[in-house]
């Protein structure tokens, strides 16, 4: 590595007699003393990433779902409320652990689809790129990971044997000195594919459940960290992605509560994100698209009430894990001189997940119990049936929370969740790449309870927890060349300063955005990885100063903006690895 660190270094002690060693002594102890001090303002750092929760989801941000202990964070600590994530999972988690866009450290798509060729769309986390853990590792910090890693190249229909085979760019191979979670996208919160503790796949056990395995993993690293030595925990929820899986005690608690439907609860929580802030005047509540029905015209209610009482009552579940990681802190001491940081992979996720057509009856084979024994690994990532012997069914009219369910929210919630903006998951609109970013940390942000409105990117993480631990951004690591960062630390803004920014880019699947100050030039491909001339043009422009819902495309208003601002996304397209396409080969 070729950053230099200050050292201490004690000469031999000469026949210059004892004056001389006993200076020496007392020279070694002030330096002992004052590493010991350095030390211990170093501050420990967590990072926590939810999946597939759209802006308006948590309590802070508009949401009726119960989040008091992220609501806690926010009282006492900044929320950021113009953060972008990269619109997708693997990319996202590229981009926080990398500080680069994600085509810079090969991961323009996902890890667990078919790899491509192309240097921005291998999608196994790139060796000239570096992660937070491992720069924090080799700068004296302990490092842990607990939950969903998907930045490891494999394939779904890959064995566990086969993946077992390379473990290069698993975890601990990537900085982490303890990890506990899944390599995989998706998976059974009861049973999740790809478990893993340290570098050996485990079968989950009777009684297990996702979420609640990644927070009580993370308080037993919080409650066995030895004293007088900072920590990085990197701490990735699963939750709320698909499937709909919670225990039947926690989807009670929001029992009758979507009743009222989706139209009404988007205009509910349209105005609560007014009275907080984190939204103004300016945001207009976009129209339900055509693509969903109204309420009032829904015929399955009772099913699609059911499948946001089980959304709900997996943040909700999320939410009192990070209550309990509070508590682990503040019983060790370490609360005040944490920096606690919350944000989302990517927006509400409209993937109908097989819930686009009516759920079939068990056949009298389905009806048999297959029981799996609960302590041999998951060879597969869905499974037909649960350790049980329960056939796992889809479809509409399955309803969501047991362990033999598999089904998703769907767009008619993902578009509350996106709540005041447009389109989803996937999508670089701003219902897509929005998510609240909550930073706390009692020692370093004397504004408590404030609204930020700094414009900040996952790609800034990196750097924030670099300059909050003081360690230096290498130009090698390991002997391979490191890209140069791309993001700024939110450090400044921690104290109301602005963040000198240039641009924020985005791709994915042919998705298409750059914004450059208050202008924002977007564009959606009609068909996913398939980028057609006719997509090439179809430009919108927004000011976001205006219109940061996204309702008037000005593109038609200001052509010649349009033209400097898409000569600009090629640019940094061809710099950042997001062209040449993979696709329309």
């Amino acid at each position: 590595m070729k950053y230099s660190r200050t050292a201490f270094k004690i000469g031999s002690v000469s026949a210059l007699g004892l004056l001389t060693l006993t200076l020496a002594e007392s020279c070694q102890n002030q330096s002992n003393t004052k590493a010991r001090k350095q030390q211990k303002k170093q501050p420990n750092i967590i990072v926590i990433m939810a999946d597939d929760i759209g802006y308006s989801d948590i309590g802070c941000f508009g949401s009726e779902i119960k989040t008091p202990n992220l609501d806690r964070l926010a009282s006492n600590g900044i929320r950021f409320t113009q953060f972008y994530n990269t619109a997708r999972s693997s990319p996202s988690r590229a981009s926080l652990l990398t500080g680069l866009y994600p085509h810079q450290s090969a991961m323009g798509h996902l890890a667990t689809r078919p790899l491509y060729e192309e240097p921005g769309y291998l999608d196994d986390l790139s060796k000239s790129s570096v992660t937070i853990a491992e720069l924090l590792k080799e700068s004296g910090y302990s490092t842990y990971m607990t939950g969903k890693w998907h930045l490891y190249g494999m394939n779904n229909a890959t064995s566990v044997e086969e993946l077992a085979a390379d473990k290069s760019n698993w975890p601990q191979q990537r900085g982490f000195d303890h990890f506990f979670g899944n390599l995989s996208g998706s998976c059974s919160y009861w049973d999740p594919y790809t478990l893993v503790s340290a570098n050996t796949f485990i079968p989950p056990g009777e009684g297990f459940y996702y979420t609640n395995a990644i927070s009580d993993t993370t308080v037993k690293y919080i409650r066995e960290h030895p004293s007088g030595k900072p920590f990085f925990i990197y701490v990735a929820y699963y939750a709320a992605h698909w499937p709909l899986h919670a225990p039947e005690s926690e989807i009670e608690k929001y029992k009758g509560m979507y009743d009222i439907g989706w139209d009404s609860l988007r205009v509910l929580r349209y105005n609560r994100q007014m009275e907080l802030g984190v939204i103004n005047d300016k945001n207009k509540l976009t129209d339900r698209p055509e693509t969903i029905i109204a309420w009032e015209d829904e015929p399955m209610k009772e099913w699609q009430a059911r499948r946001m009482e089980t959304y709900a009552a997996m943040i909700d579940i999320m939410d009192q894990g990070i209550g309990r990681i509070i508590k682990a802190l503040e019983e060790k001491g370490e609360l005040d001189n944490t920096i606690i940081l919350y944000m989302q992979d990517n927006g509400g996720c409209s993937e109908p997940v097989l819930t686009n057509k009516l759920a079939e009856p068990l056949t009298e084979a389905q009806k048999m119990l297959k029981p799996f024994p609960y302590d041999q690994v998951l060879p597969a990532r869905k499974p037909e049936y649960t350790r049980e012997g329960n056939f796992i069914r889809s479809g509409r009219g399955v309803m969501a929370g047991p362990a033999d369910s598999w089904v998703a929210y769907g767009e008619d919630w993902a578009n509350v969740s996106n709540t005041p903006f447009r389109l989803y998951k996937s999508f670089v609109h701003e219902g897509g790449i929005k998510t609240p970013l909550i930073a706390y940390w009692p020692a370093g942000i004397k504004s408590k309870g404030t609204i930020n409105n700094e414009v900040g990117h996952l790609i800034d993480i990196m750097p924030t927890c670099l300059e909050i631990a003081g360690v230096k951004y290498p130009e090698e690591f390991n002997g391979a060349k490191i890209k140069p960062l791309e993001g700024l630390s939110l450090v400044p803004a921690f104290t109301n300063k602005k963040l000198d920014r240039e641009f924020l880019f985005w791709e994915h699947e042919g998705n298409r955005a750059i914004r450059i100050d208050n202008w924002k030039l977007v564009s959606r491909v009609k068909t996913p990885m398939e980028f057609t001339p006719e997509d090439e043009n179809a430009w919108e422009l927004y000011d976001l100063d205006k219109d940061p819902s996204e309702t008037v495309n000005l593109a038609g208003k200001y052509p010649e903006k349009v033209k400097n601002m898409s000569a600009r996304w090629e640019e940094e397209a061809i710099r950042i690895q997001a062209k040449p396409w993979p696709w329309n080969k």
